[in-house]
């Protein structure tokens, strides 16, 4: 028997009767832990296993290896930016405002949870394609940008033109902003989430003006 199906074999008696189907989320809630308090660079499985009171071999019975732990992350983070995005669509009816409550949600979504914006966007997961389910959150949530730029569109809020391509404008103005916010390099101006908030819909009605339909020539 190799090392890996023994290493496997054991973590999965741990993860049997009286453990349920409860390990993998005990480990992602430890990996969060982790992430939150020491950043991505000082991660470690060993590290999950101690916090999460389970073997070291433990984390291999559901995921592969440290990168997969944090594709999980970093999917249970866009799963959750795209619930916020879903709620302000269904509470925000006026396509304008609608795209201005996105971009800050986006941006109060960022302050809540910073060290999960940055492993979303950050290099420590080589490929995220080679997650299906960090893909299908990440493109859950952009999709959401895009279909309320289509939507501001057809109300005429927003001229004609490539939706998608758009919503790449739209992002990155948010989550440029979003950056500065978590490094604090803004701190002399945003003292408050309040003040991030206001600055975020300002920004985004500067986004919206120039997105705005051309005038008709006469």
């Amino acid at each position: 028997m190799g090392r890996s199906t023994g290493r496997r074999r054991r973590a999965g008696a741990e993860a049997g009767p009286g453990r349920g189907g409860d390990l993998a989320a005990a480990l992602r809630r430890a990996a969060e832990a982790l992430i939150v308090e020491r950043g991505p660079q000082g991660f470690s499985l060993r590290e999950v296993a101690r916090r999460a009171r389970v073997s070291e071999a433990a984390p291999y019975w559901h995921f592969a290896n440290k990168e997969a732990l944090l594709a999980a992350v970093a999917e249970a983070g866009f799963v959750a930016l795209a619930a916020a995005l879903e709620a302000v669509r269904g509470r925000i009816k006026e396509p304008g405002r609608r795209l201005r409550e996105l971009g800050i949600a986006y941006v109060r979504f960022a302050l809540a949870h910073p060290a999960h914006l940055r492993l979303m966007f950050g290099p420590e997961i080589a490929d995220k394609a080679a997650s299906p389910g960090l893909k299908a959150a990440a493109e859950r949530a952009f999709g959401l940008l895009v279909a309320a730029i289509a939507e501001a569109q057809r109300a005429g809020r927003i001229r004609r033109g490539d939706a998608e391509e758009m919503a790449v404008a739209a992002w990155s103005l948010v989550h440029g902003l979003s950056a500065l916010l978590i490094d604090r390099q803004l701190a002399r101006r945003v003292t408050t989430a309040r003040d991030a908030e206001i600055l975020a819909g300002r920004l985004t009605r500067l986004l919206q003006t120039g997105l705005a339909p051309r005038p008709t020539k006469a």
